[in-house]
């Protein structure tokens, strides 16, 4: 299973949710999250994803460490049987 997959999964249980995952870029600032996750009733969350058994990078260790500092979730995704639980999660939260 690659990224990519996992991440297309991601973004179709989103939408059936009434959410969205919108893809996340920050020029000029490297290591931030893939995809901001937006639910209804003003959920926010954000989501690094990768490929099955793949780690974090220095960087991004870096940035979701910043992120968390200031309240919101950061969640790292590796693999499709995650994401159920997470948007649950993030819905409920």
């Amino acid at each position: 299973m690659r990224e990519r997959e996992i991440e297309q999964r991601l973004v179709k249980k989103t939408k059936e949710m009434g959410g969205y995952a919108f893809k996340f870029t920050s020029p000029g600032v490297n290591g931030v999250p893939d995809r901001l996750i937006l639910l209804p009733g003003c959920r926010i969350a954000f989501a690094e994803l990768k490929a099955p058994g793949q780690k974090l990078r220095p960087l991004q260790k870096v940035r979701k460490r910043q992120i968390e500092r200031l309240g919101f979730r950061v969640y790292v995704i590796d693999g499709m049987d995650q994401i159920g639980g997470i948007l649950d999660e993030i819905q409920t939260a």
